[in-house]
């Protein structure tokens, strides 16, 4: 397991796609606070630039070249030949795109810091100062940075899930970047739908991926989800768990 691991990791680290995101992210954050700096002061921080969707964006990619591409192009035989079974190559994956998972929001952070020192920002940056739930404004940073690492898990684990029922990384990419662009709305039209009792059809997939948003603009949010902060955020754990594990058992069951 560890071999494998360490494996994708190496794969990971060595593709040039990996650190040019890097650059794409500094580039996208820059541009948010240049368009937003004067009305948004404090929310920038506290988002971390509204990085949330660019990062998710960013996994999609990764993460469909780490499972479908390989699918695509046969490589996944040999890397599942040396492995003891396929819940280790299915973990190793896993694992590593959590890792770039984290990557990325760490790298957020830094450049979110370093943007705050920067003439950027309109004014400068109180990290003490209280913001939203009562918490100094370095706290509801690192808190929504925290929820955005489980809202971009739950899209990990339908990155996983699509990539082994779909071979083409590009429909991967397609497939998942709808959801995340969309998701949200067509959650919000079934519930204005009424289709189906909506103490149910809250409870849909789409809706969790509001959780980030819902954090730090809950007067906006809360009237679409129907959903407090804590019931959006177990049911993105749980979505997230259900999707793994008939993300492996499609997996398991693939022909190659």
């Amino acid at each position: 397991m560890n071999s494998l691991l360490r494996h994708e990791l190496f794969k990971l680290c060595h593709r040039k796609l990996t650190w040019w995101i890097i650059s794409l992210l500094f580039l996208f954050m820059l541009l948010m606070g240049i368009a937003m700096r004067n009305d948004y002061h404090d929310l920038l921080i506290m988002t971390c630039f509204n990085s949330s969707i660019v990062i998710m964006l960013f996994l999609i990619i990764v993460g469909s070249t780490i499972f479908s591409m390989e699918f695509q192009n046969r490589t996944i035989l040999s890397v599942i030949y040396r492995s003891n079974s396929r819940l280790e190559v299915f973990v190793a994956k896993f694992i590593t795109l959590f890792i770039y998972n984290l990557f990325l929001h760490f790298v957020a952070i830094v450049f979110t810091i370093f943007f705050s020192l920067t003439p950027i920002m309109s004014k400068p940056v109180s990290w003490s100062s209280i913001y939203q739930y009562h918490q100094a404004l370095w706290i509801n940073m690192l808190t929504t940075t925290g929820i955005d690492i489980i809202s971009s898990t739950l899209i990990i684990s339908l990155i996983c899930l699509t990539s082994c029922i779909i071979n083409s990384n590009a429909w991967v990419i397609v497939v998942n970047g709808i959801i995340i662009f969309m998701g949200a709305g067509f959650s919000s039209n079934l519930l204005m739908a009424k289709v189906i009792t909506s103490s149910v059809i809250r409870w849909n997939p789409f809706n969790m991926l509001n959780l980030t948003q819902q954090y730090y603009n809950y007067g906006s949010y809360y009237p679409v989800t129907l959903l407090s902060n804590n019931q959006l955020l177990l049911g993105t754990i749980c979505y997230s768990i259900l999707f793994i594990i008939c993300g492996y058992y499609a997996f398991k069951h693939k022909k190659f």
